[in-house]
């Protein structure tokens, strides 16, 4: 099944050195000369998980104890969903000079997406560090499923990242589209807002596979073990979607250079 994908997927895994290097020199170019480098992210996000905290919190007239741990951490970890899944829409395209040139395996390029914006993920989790430092939270029993809860949200930021970079080299007004409907995706997600406060929607949030990806980071991290739905949803999300992502590689890997 998927002979062409698979290999494809086990020559970028191989070469972890190159996808790797690749994303971490893009991150050392992209903030050459400067002191702080990607920590400015952090600063940028911080001062984003404070104000908006603080204002929200107020409107919602929520316990800020309570409420900034909530939105600062589900920001955080939006971002990287975001970020990745915005970010391979491109990947493809912005990497047409080495596609056309060598025969590299194509997935090393999804890799190389998800590993900088996981470099740059470990930055701003010193936010969620310090609101965890400052606030603490109500079960640190629940800690420990926060590492298969990541994985599982990486595996499907990835596969979603995988569908959207090769459908994006085909189709290039998609980009826009994915970034237009995450934009609308954003409003919809427990991210500002608690679920709680929907109360006779709160279909909005059980019918969101975003609300499910973010609770299952969110969740351990608060004191709120993620429930048996959400590990069996998003655990069928991530087979499902790469097999989705498989079959469409499969089909189109040999087109790609074409595309781009």
């Amino acid at each position: 099944m998927f002979p062409t994908a698979l290999r494809d997927l086990s020559a970028s895994l191989a070469a972890w050195r190159l996808w790797s290097l690749l994303g971490w020199l893009e991150i050392r170019q992209r903030y050459a000369r400067s002191k702080l480098g990607p920590f400015w992210l952090t600063i940028s996000m911080g001062v984003i998980v404070g104000s908006i905290g603080l204002v929200y919190g107020t409107l919602f007239n929520q316990n800020i104890a309570v409420y900034l741990p909530m939105m600062g951490i589900g920001l955080v970890f939006w971002t990287l969903l975001i970020s990745i899944i915005n970010e391979s829409c491109m990947a493809y395209i912005n990497s047409a000079g080495y596609i056309r040139q060598t025969a590299t395996p194509k997935l090393l390029f999804m890799l190389q997406v998800g590993w900088r914006n996981f470099l740059i993920f470990m930055h701003n989790f010193v936010i969620v560090l310090l609101l965890l430092a400052i606030f603490g939270s109500k079960d640190w029993s629940t800690f420990p499923l926060f590492i298969p809860g990541l994985v599982l949200f990486i595996l499907n930021a990835l596969w979603i990242g995988q569908v959207t970079g090769v459908v994006s080299a085909r189709f290039r007004d998609l980009p826009q589209i994915i970034s237009a409907m995450l934009q609308m995706a954003f409003y919809v997600t427990p991210i500002l807002f608690p679920p709680s406060m929907l109360n006779k929607h709160q279909w909005i949030v059980d019918y969101n596979p975003f609300a499910h990806l973010l609770d299952l980071v969110r969740g351990p991290l608060t004191g709120n073990a993620p429930s048996l739905l959400t590990w069996s949803l998003t655990a069928a999300m991530a087979v499902l979607g790469w097999l989705l992502a498989l079959a469409l590689t499969e089909r189109c890997l040999k087109r790609i250079p074409y595309w781009v």
